[in-house]
């Protein structure tokens, strides 16, 4: 028995599997065991940035020409 798939069909299997992907992406992004890694990988953009050491003195600017 062969069966034919049309349009519709591969369609609809289509929007299944990106259903269930995105219920599956929901469900890790919003469990409550990864909130220390989500945590530590929303400071990753600043992790390369030097930090400015200034000294105390040199915290105020001159009025000097």
């Amino acid at each position: 028995m062969v069966v034919e798939m049309s349009t519709g069909m591969i369609r609809g299997l289509g929007t299944v599997v990106v259903f269930v992907a995105f219920v599956g992406l929901t469900l890790w992004v919003f469990n409550g065991k990864r909130n220390a890694q989500f945590a530590e990988a929303r400071l990753l953009p600043f992790a390369d940035e030097p930090h400015p050491e200034i000294p105390e003195e040199s915290a105020t600017r001159s009025t000097l020409p």
